[in-house]
């Protein structure tokens, strides 16, 4: 179980391990991109290459993997939420438990609570939602008109996690939870799966656009699953150079950067942040191994070089809310500034190289009141 962290403000805001690109693990089981494309409104995402930004970080390249329209909703986690309900349904019809309708149960921190309402709208099933404390209202309403009971939570998104756990202990209810704990892995797992057809998308658009292998590929962190999701893709491949993987997060939720840095999972109490589905304070059981050994490096963010990344992206023609821009505020930390040598030479980063960022959400996706 994770120990507490007393003391987040002595977290530091840079991590690095280069040993993680040696590391290496099985693959996914196949399948969930033949799924995805089944549904009517799968289309693969943009990769939009952005030559300004590869000239103001001085890298070879730059692409940023367009997440703001997936699945019809405004963000990327439609992918582990459908994949995730479709091998539960998938499984209680095998074991013989019948085709009633079921109540879906999670907690958000916005958008995986909106991609399981849609779900279960479009699937017949029910949806209860929690909603941690910091959600915009505008966010909560999004998730209700999905046809799903949202329940508005006091606390934060760790909070919420353990009222939805409780709630999905009555007849015909289902957890559907994208962070695990001993003992609750299964549908975790399916989620992260799920996200694997962004990985596979992104590996043809950029074969299409003759930039092969990516160098380094930045990654939001949350809970900690688009980002296992993202090690098992880069760390199973069967030949070829592996990129370096940067995750980054909110100076206000920093449970991986800080847990990486002890070596062990730590719980950090999480503050106030624009970048809300990135405020969790506890990373998923499921996640961290692959975290600890396949992450090269970590960092952390303000709001404030969120907003810019945000800005910046908007101006080049990509729609970015402030969890997707965290990716580009990232790596503007990791490769400008004081000790940037340093750190790219942790990062393996050639003066050529090609970058990815994962721009996880659009604006719309989880709005957030500055007043």
């Amino acid at each position: 179980m994770p120990t507490n962290n007393p003391d987040p403000a002595s977290t530091p805001s840079w991590y690095s391990r280069p040993a993680a690109r040696s590391w290496t693990c099985a693959p996914v089981t196949a399948g969930q991109r033949e799924f995805h494309a089944s549904l009517p409104a799968y289309a693969p995402t943009p990769l939009t290459e952005l030559p300004a930004l590869a000239g103001e970080l001085g890298v070879g390249r730059v692409f940023v993997k367009d997440e703001s329209s997936r699945l019809g909703l405004p963000a990327f986690k439609a992918l582990g939420a459908s994949w995730a309900v479709h091998r539960i349904l998938a499984e209680r019809t095998a074991d013989g438990r019948g085709t009633d309708p079921v109540t879906l149960v999670t907690a958000t921190d916005g958008n995986h609570g909106r991609a399981l309402a849609r779900m279960a709208r479009l699937l017949g099933q029910r949806a209860r939602v929690f909603v941690a404390r910091g959600v915009h209202p505008a966010a909560a309403a999004a998730i209700a008109s999905e046809g799903a009971d949202v329940v508005r939570v006091a606390g934060s998104y760790d909070d919420a996690v353990r009222l939805a756990a409780e709630a999905a202990g009555a007849p015909d209810a289902v957890l559907v939870q994208d962070t695990a704990w001993p003992g609750y892995e299964r549908v975790p797992g399916w989620i992260v799966e799920g996200y694997s057809t962004l990985f596979a998308e992104t590996d043809e658009q950029l074969a299409a656009a003759g930039a092969g292998l990516p160098g380094l590929v930045a990654v939001p962190v949350g809970v900690g699953s688009l980002a296992q999701a993202a090690v098992t893709h880069y760390r199973s491949r069967p030949a070829g150079p592996a990129p370096a993987l940067l995750a980054v997060e909110p100076e206000a939720a920093t449970a991986a950067l800080t847990s990486l840095t002890r070596g062990e999972p730590v719980t950090v109490v999480t503050g106030e942040t624009t970048m809300a589905g990135l405020n969790c304070g506890t990373l998923s059981a499921l996640a961290w191994p692959f975290l600890r050994d396949g992450l090269d490096a970590a960092v952390a963010v303000t709001d404030a070089d969120s907003a810019r990344a945000a800005d910046g992206l908007a101006r080049l023609g990509v729609s970015s809310g402030p969890c997707g821009a965290a990716s580009l505020a990232g790596l503007r930390a990791a490769l400008t500034g004081a000790d940037a040598d340093e750190r790219r030479a942790a990062l393996g980063l050639a003066p050529d190289a090609t970058v990815v960022l994962l721009s996880t959400e659009g604006p719309e996706a989880n709005p957030h009141s500055r007043d």
